[in-house]
């Protein structure tokens, strides 16, 4: 499976592709790095998010989960940038409980692409992040996007 690792204002990210679609986002480098147009394509994509320059990503993705988080990732693409939900949100749109929308969020393979930072809990509160350095990781991606909670 392809690997394509970039430098962000985040650290190390690496993206992986597999047929043809957007498979993985991982903080980090892995043990090989190599350039498919589609890899470009999205760190290109990706590094205008970081700078400002574009609010949103024309990439496929097919992140490998279960029905369920598939379902739930789907909702939080449709999430503008720029704006976030609550768990309790997603949660009342899909029929379920804020904490499997949690779960849901924590198991996200494509985070930044597949916005779960957008998620907050009840109250304003920041809630949870899984990706790299937890809920500081989630301010910057928020702040990034104009929102300051």
């Amino acid at each position: 499976m392809p690997q394509l690792a970039f430098n962000t204002p985040m650290g190390p990210l690496a993206i992986a592709e597999e047929d043809g679609r957007i498979v993985s986002v991982d903080w980090g480098w892995p043990a090989r790095s190599e350039e498919t147009p589609l890899l470009c394509r999205a760190r290109d994509q990706l590094d205008l998010y970081f700078t400002g320059d574009s609010a949103g990503f024309d990439l496929p993705l097919d992140p490998p989960g279960t029905a369920f988080q598939r379902r739930v990732w789907q909702d939080m693409v449709r999430i503008p940038f720029g704006t976030v939900r609550t768990y309790g949100d997603l949660a009342a749109a899909l029929g379920t409980s804020p904490r499997a929308i949690g779960l849901a969020c924590g198991r996200n393979p494509l985070p930044i692409l597949i916005p779960c930072h957008r998620v907050i809990a009840a109250g304003g509160h920041i809630g949870g992040y899984s990706g790299l350095e937890g809920v500081s990781t989630k301010r910057y991606l928020l702040n990034l996007e104009g929102i300051y909670l």
